[in-house]
Formats: structure tokens, sequence, C-alpha cells
């Protein structure tokens, strides 16, 4: 991991030190994922089938999964991982829940009542990952969500491996969350599928989870589309930013690195810390877990555009994180608690020695569908509202006509907007004769 000092970088050299990975939008991927999309719309279930032979490498029959295929892959999981699966669940709903957004009913002036009434959004589709391994806990984090929401109708699309079967993990978390009907499709085809329908996959009015290139690829190229579908946010590669004091431990900063590195080739993580002892440290301890990791070819590219900075303080290490903006903040100091007030842009943060971001990956009961990408300075991640409408419904008396009605008229007038002001006005003369007949009656 290349080593900088932050106070000895000039402006151009700061932004290229917290530069990320270049995410490709070539011609020939743009253009591949819309031929996909294309083909998709155009031949439907046929493309689905021809797309998952050359790309998954299996002959489809049926696209959905069946009853039979739930039941055999709960009875194929290990009792353990059902077990673990089933506590994240309730623990990510519990959460979720407690933090749902609630009806909000005020009087804004006498006789002018307004609320805020919630609405699930009627069908949404879940995307899961099966690439270089299978993410039931991304099933739990969008299906748990979605059924707190209440979503009348939950799809999940999820690549079939080489034998034409789901991941079991992925199957038995799609069930245990309430997921309504489960499709053996990956890649932008998924994508493409449940933002415009075919015969056998319904149409989704948003979709929502994580992916690669082409997946990124074609939610973006769905929900610019108005025949399309809306997502839940622009995404890019994983990643994870560091905060820690000279008394952090190391071994836990150079796993918490290393969690986010061995995502993909493409993740990023950064250490941010005011003590040269610690990016030693720090450096050296990366370089012995690395060496044990399964994934060790993975994690040493994602570290090679990764980077260890000496900040002069705490105060400024939040201040370079807010600029970051990281999909995952990481905070290893002594007092962890004392940061918080500072911090402005992150995905998710985590306080403390005792806290590692695979906690929020799985079963601390937070969502870790996150903004990634510097995204999280406008975004943030998934949870129960991201499934929800929330409706404004106003409840206007005569008295609150004529409360309010002459502060509309001026302005619409300001604004050049007659109509506008008469919609106000004819009502407030029509008050003046009903008042004047009914005085003379």
């Amino acid at each position: 991991m290349k080593q900088l000092d932050w106070n000895q970088l000039d402006e151009s050299a700061r932004r290229e030190a917290l530069a990320r990975p270049t995410q490709s939008r070539t011609d020939d991927l743009s253009g591949g994922v819309a031929r996909i999309v294309a083909a998709v719309r155009e031949r439907g279930d046929d493309a689905l089938r021809e797309f998952s032979a050359a790309y998954d490498g299996c002959a489809l029959d049926a696209l959905e999964v069946t009853e039979a295929e739930f039941a055999a892959a709960e009875a194929a999981l290990d009792p353990a991982l059902k077990a673990a699966i089933d506590e994240a669940a309730a623990r990510i709903e519990h959460y979720h829940r407690a933090t749902a957004s609630k009806p909000v009913a005020v009087e804004t002036a006498p006789g002018v009542r307004l609320e805020r009434i919630v609405r699930p959004i009627n069908r949404v589709g879940l995307y899961v990952p099966a690439g270089t391994a299978p993410l039931p806990s991304t099933a739990l984090m969008l299906g748990v969500p979605a059924r707190v929401a209440g979503c009348r109708s939950v799809v999940l699309c999820s690549p079939a491996r080489a034998d034409g079967n789901c991941d079991a993990a992925v199957l038995y978390a799609a069930r245990v969350t309430g997921v309504h009907r489960v499709f053996k499709i990956g890649g932008a085809q998924a994508i493409a599928a449940m933002a415009y329908g075919t015969a056998s996959v319904p149409r989704c009015d948003k979709l929502f989870g994580p992916g690669n290139a082409w997946v990124t690829e074609a939610k973006l190229q769905v929900s610019v589309d108005a025949n399309g579908a809306s997502i839940d946010m622009p995404a890019g590669p994983s990643e994870v930013l560091v905060i820690a004091d000279e008394q952090a431990n190391p071994v836990f900063v150079a796993a918490d690195l290393l969690s986010q590195a061995e995502h993909g080739v493409d993740s990023q993580v950064i250490l941010l810390t005011p003590s040269k002892a610690m990016i030693e440290k720090a450096a050296s301890e990366v370089e012995r877990q690395c060496a044990q990791l399964p994934r060790r070819e993975i994690a040493e590219k994602s570290l090679a555009q990764s980077r260890l900075i000496l900040v002069d303080s705490l105060v400024q290490a939040v201040e370079v994180s807010n600029r970051y903006a990281p999909e995952h903040l990481i905070v290893q100091v002594q007092d962890p608690h004392a940061l918080l007030d500072g911090i402005e842009s992150a995905g998710a943060v985590f306080l403390g020695e005792w806290a590692p971001e695979s906690l929020g990956d799985y079963c601390s009961g937070s969502n870790h569908v996150l903004p990634t990408y510097g995204h999280a300075r406008s975004y943030s991640g998934v949870s129960v509202s991201s499934f929800q409408k929330q409706i404004t419904v106003q409840d206007v008396s005569a008295a609150g006509l004529r409360a309010i009605g002459p502060c509309a008229a001026t302005l619409a007038a300001a604004e050049q907007l007659e109509a506008h002001r008469r919609a106000v006005t004819l009502r407030l003369a029509a008050l003046d004769a009903r008042e004047t007949t009914e005085a003379s009656a």
C-alpha cells in the first residue's frame, strides 16, 4: 500500500490520494449492456435462457425456482448456517422496524391539516449476485426491509450455477425474508427482465442490489428510461476508510482493511492516522495477514490502489474522511464518540475496536447496501423507506383557506401564474358570497 503524508501534498496530489479506481463505462460495456437489454425486451424468456447458457453455463427449462427447489435447498444447508441466517434476519428486522418512517400529522394553521402517509412500492426487484461467491446476506438486507415496508410483490433474481440451481443459502434467506418469487437469472439480463418484464418475470417498479460492472450499467440504463424502473442508488466497488490513533490495535486495523480489499480487485481501502508508528505497524500487519487469505490475489490487487495516509490530528482525519465520503467508516480511537459529531458523509460508521465492519455486513441489524464511490455525500443506505413512498395529504377547511389563501394568492401573482392565483381567489370570493347570503337571511 502506498504511504503518504497528507500535509506534504498539494491540492492536486490530495485529489489523487483520494481518487477511486476508475469505473469503466467504456463504449464496449455500455453497448454490450444495451444489446442485452434490447434482446430481453424483444425476445423475453428466450433471450434469458440464451444468456444463461452463454454466461452461466447452464440450460434452463424453467426460469423460476420451484417449491421443490426451495425444499431441497433448505434440506441441504448446514443447521448452523440456517440458524445464523435466522438470527441475522431477526436482528435486521428488529432494527428496520424501529427505524421505519412513521405517518405524521400536523396543523400548520387553524383549519389547515397536513399529513404524510406512507405506502409501500407495489412490486420491487431484488438482485443478489453470485459471482466470485454467493451472497445470502444481500438477500437478507433487501428482503427484510421489503417485507417490513409491506411491498405486495417481491421478486428476486440470482444467477444459477452450472447445474441449473441457485445457491442454497440464497434461496433459504429469500424464503426466510418472505420473498414471493425467485428467478434463476443473473447479470444485466436479470436487471432488464425485472425492469421491463417477460412472460415469466414480472415487471418491477424499483430495483435494488449490488453487482458487477454489467449489472451496474444495466441499472443505470433502465433507470433513465421512462419505460424502465427506478433504482436504489448509484453503485461502485466496495470500500472502507479506517481512522486510527496510536493506541489502536494494528492487527484489528489490518483485518478491517483486508475485509474490504478481498471483495474485489477494484475495491479500495484507506487508513488515516496521526501516528507514523501506526502506519508502519499496519503496513506490516496487512502484509502478514494478506499472505494467509484464500482470496490473497484479489486483495493484493485492491491494496495496490489503496493508501496509508499520515494526518496531523484526528480532527484532520475526520475532515479528510468527509472529503472522501466512504461507504464504510471505522473509527478505532480511544474516544470514538468524540469524533462522531464531526462525521458528515459516510454510508455506515463503526465505532471502537470491537466494531468490525463485518458485523454490519451480516448481522448487527443495519443494512449493508450502502452508497459507494463518494455517493455517501448525498445518498443514504437502503432502509425501509427505500421501499416506500411518502405521500402528502392536505385537508383544508373554509377557515383554513381564509387563513392562508391570501398568502398563496400573493406568491402566485409574484410568479405571474394567474390560474394559480384564481384557484385561490375564486374560492375566497365564493366564501365571501356565501357569508353575505347567510348574513342577510
